[in-house]
């Protein structure tokens, strides 16, 4: 299994996952269709399913105009505020697209099915050991709290992604690792670990995911 890393917007990522035996693809946060339909076609894969993190529209705007040039295309999320969304998914439900198992959003539930952005939004690939975990959390830091609350991300990161197998890559949403490091530096400006990360933030660039969850539960030092 292959996942492509793609750059869109301001610092957003969207993903490829590619099943390579089949040639069968996934894509999470469709948020720009055009670059995603040229990334379909250099790598030769038939688009079976989308999967939205959260209903902002940077990451689920795409859906729509996706759904009208693929009929029968599959669109995965726990909100019925997705466009064009076919299958609503909640806590722990194990799914299927093509030969691919997937796991739907682990997450405290308060509106409905799925509180956007804070609890986490997180789909595992069954055997991969990867999961996406949309704005909850970044490299370096986490979302921000539009619609929850502090105590709901403290459970999410301690509980639902750091319990996670530590050879987990998580994939987050937006790229934020500079950013996010210089805050930490400024409120610890002695934490050498912070400093080393920011260094190599700077000498790597983008993109700097996955995120291994080994290292969730120190992401925010």
């Amino acid at each position: 299994m292959k996942v492509k890393v793609i750059s869109v917007l301001e610092d957003n990522y969207m993903y490829l996952v590619i099943e390579e035996s089949t040639r069968h693809a996934v894509a999470v946060d469709a948020a720009v269709p055009k670059r995603l339909l040229e990334i379909i076609r250099k790598e030769d894969v038939v688009l079976k399913a989308i999967l939205t993190t959260h209903h902002h529209w940077d990451h689920a705007r795409g859906n729509e105009e996706l759904a009208q040039l693929l009929p029968g295309l599959q669109v995965f999320g726990a909100d019925e505020r997705i466009g064009a969304l076919t299958h609503r998914v909640s806590h722990g439900q194990e799914l299927s697209v093509s030969s691919q198992s997937l796991l739907g959003p682990k997450c405290h539930q308060s509106r409905h099915s799925w509180t956007p952005k804070k609890p986490p939004q997180i789909c595992d690939l069954l055997g991969s050991r990867q999961a996406w975990g949309g704005d909850t959390l970044f490299v370096g830091g986490c979302g921000q709290f539009f619609e929850g609350t502090a105590e709901q991300m403290h459970t999410n990161l301690t509980q639902t992604l750091g319990a996670l197998p530590k050879d987990t890559k998580v994939f987050c949403g937006h790229e934020c690792t500079v950013r996010n490091l210089k805050f930490a530096l400024k409120v610890e400006p002695e934490n050498e670990a912070v400093k080393e990360k920011l260094a190599w933030a700077k000498v790597s660039g983008s993109p700097t995911q996955p995120l291994h969850s080994g290292l969730v539960l120190c992401a925010l030092h």
